[in-house]
């Protein structure tokens, strides 16, 4: 309902237009004058039921998600209100609720709770759902469950609050279970335990839900898609995230910028760089995390020039890059062989870009200079980091020295390796190797002996295979 243009508003408004106005869904600026008015013309000071307290609070809670400072205005005039006094009620104490837990004022939100038991509210269906969403959202499942057990009758809003409740603090199992013994269930409900398997890194499972959830005749929301493609990203199930894609590209015109990323994700991560080249050509809308995708994928299958390309237009659009973002330049670069860009890159994070440097992304370098034969550059940016080094920054640099015959400097890598992890197998078989290189036949001897009696039997290799099954994918050994 378009607001009213061509009847200008009475000043003083009178309460029948003021309200009729309201009806209509105003945008935000037009939204603040009209509550405006309603204040100067004294409809927010007496405690007429029909005062507009109530639409304002629901024509602030309509703009919630998109502007950010309708929260406040709405817990503002909520409070107002309570000085008139107008009594909360069940429509209107759900929606000061819900704006306190998105806005993360946690403290506000108890004591709604509060008032909710003082003004006997919390058996309303609308309310209890909302202290549910409460508790929920801040990862207190057992607070939620305790609302949840003292209603009446839940029902699927309730139902969905808990599960995002156990989900978010990470008890699957509960959310399951509450899942199969829903009475009824919505595309939230599914949505819920696909993505928080996907979260839990039950990968598998969350692909069989969703082919469950499709044969139960049930349309998968955006939260379930995200969820399905990323895990299709990760077990590398290229044909099963392509039925998905099939069916976001019949059914919504216009996905959104999550599925857009999942989708450039899923072929990237599958090797598919061109198709995720016009997937992310075509999306209508992109975010740091679709360029990453993206970015990342091109770096680690070999075109490193072309990740390159994109990082500059990411930079030319305006795009704020973040650690993931130069962790996959820096991998293209790698591979590439593209030292002096790397280090440039390298230099400009924190000075220009102001993104804090990560053991991952001085792993990244050393395994580049490692890799140039910078064995020595390599190794004064690691006494330089303000961490110590892990596996990923000495292996880097023990991988180098391997290349280049460094016997030196790879027994000081081996030495911090083996630290970190006496068990490693990997890097006795490294250094026997470069000391056979080296013709040093005492120590290709020393290191086997260290390895057999600090190792002893050795474990064997395995592969995994990925089966099409009916009832969706099975990883088998």
């Amino acid at each position: 309902m378009a607001p009213p243009r061509n009847q200008p508003l009475s000043l003083p408004p009178s309460p029948h237009s003021l309200r009729r106005l309201l009806h209509a869904r105003l945008p935000p600026l037009l939204l603040l004058a009209a509550h405006a008015l309603a204040a100067v013309a004294g409809h927010l000071s007496g405690p007429d039921p029909r005062h507009p307290h109530t639409l304002l609070l629901l024509a602030y809670s309509r703009h919630a998600s998109s502007w950010p400072r309708a929260r406040l205005h709405l817990l503002l005039l909520f409070r107002s209100s309570l000085r008139v006094p107008v009594c909360p009620t069940r429509h209107t104490l759900p929606l000061a609720v819900s704006a306190a837990a998105s806005a993360h004022h946690f403290r506000l939100a108890l004591s709604l709770h509060a008032l909710a038991v003082i003004r006997n509210l919390v058996p309303f269906a609308h309310v209890s759902n909302a202290l549910v969403s409460l508790y929920a959202r801040n990862a207190l499942p057992d607070a939620a469950r305790r609302v949840f057990d003292g209603m009446p009758a839940p029902d699927v809003v309730s139902y969905n609050a808990l599960m995002d409740g156990y989900v978010k603090a990470g008890r699957l199992g509960l959310a399951m279970r509450e899942f199969e013994g829903m009475p009824e269930r919505d595309a939230m409900s599914w949505g819920t335990v696909v993505a928080g398997c996907a979260k839990a890194g039950r990968l598998e499972e969350a692909v069989r839900l969703f082919d469950r959830m499709r044969k139960e005749g049930f349309r998968p929301d955006d939260v379930a898609l995200a969820a399905v493609l990323s895990c299709c990203a990760q077990l590398g199930a290229l044909e099963k995230g392509r039925e998905v894609h099939d069916y976001v590209r019949q059914n919504i015109p216009r996905p959104n910028v999550f599925l857009c990323t999942g989708i450039v994700d899923l072929y990237a991560k599958c090797g598919c760089v061109e198709v995720a080249r016009e997937v992310f050509e075509a999306c209508p809308e992109k975010n740091v995390f679709t360029w990453n995708a993206l970015i990342v994928g091109l770096a680690m299958h070999g075109h490193g020039r072309v990740a390159l390309e994109y990082f500059d237009r990411m930079l030319v659009e305006g795009f704020r890059p973040d650690g993931t973002t130069f962790l996959g330049v820096l991998i293209g670069c790698s591979h590439a062989g593209l030292v002096d860009t790397s280090r440039r890159i390298f230099c400009e994070m924190e000075g220009k870009h102001g993104v804090h440097r990560e053991l991952k992304h001085y792993g990244c370098m050393a395994d580049l200079l490692g890799r140039a034969g910078f064995i020595e550059e390599a190794m004064e940016m690691v006494k330089k980091m303000p961490m110590e080094g892990d596996s990923y920054v000495w292996g880097g640099i023990l991988a180098g020295c391997r290349m280049h015959g460094n016997v030196d400097y790879a027994e000081v890598a081996a030495q911090h390796l083996l630290e970190l992890n006496p068990e490693d197998g990997g890097v006795y078989s490294v250094m026997a190797g470069i000391y056979a290189d080296a013709s040093r036949w005492e120590d290709v001897a020393r290191i086997r002996k260290l390895m057999d009696e600090r190792i002893g039997k050795r474990n064997a290799g395995c592969s995994l295979i990925t089966m099409e099954c009916k009832d969706g994918i099975k990883i088998m050994s």
